[in-house]
């Protein structure tokens, strides 16, 4: 009955070490989905991140034509002010 239980032990092992290695490719797997969704994850906002440094120098350029534009117009109705001051 001692070779019995050898064969037995044999095939347990055997039986638990594929097991183990199964187990370990399925976590690999999903390890490796995972990395790659988080990776995605990072790139997308890199993205976006890019998307929102675009518009807000878009938006400072555009305050920037906007802050020029009434700037000379500005002194230019002060200056006739005075003069429609001076003329009444």
């Amino acid at each position: 009955m001692d070779g019995h239980d050898t064969e037995n032990a044999k095939q347990s092992t055997a039986d638990m070490t594929a097991f183990v290695q199964n187990l370990l490719q399925q976590m690999q797997s999903r390890f490796q989905t995972m990395s790659e969704s988080i990776i995605c994850k990072i790139d997308e906002m890199g993205s976006r991140i890019d998307e929102l440094e675009q518009s807000i120098n878009d938006l400072r350029g555009e305050m920037g034509q906007e802050g020029g534009s009434p700037s000379p117009s500005a002194p230019a109705k002060s200056r006739e002010e005075p003069k429609s001051a001076e003329d009444s």
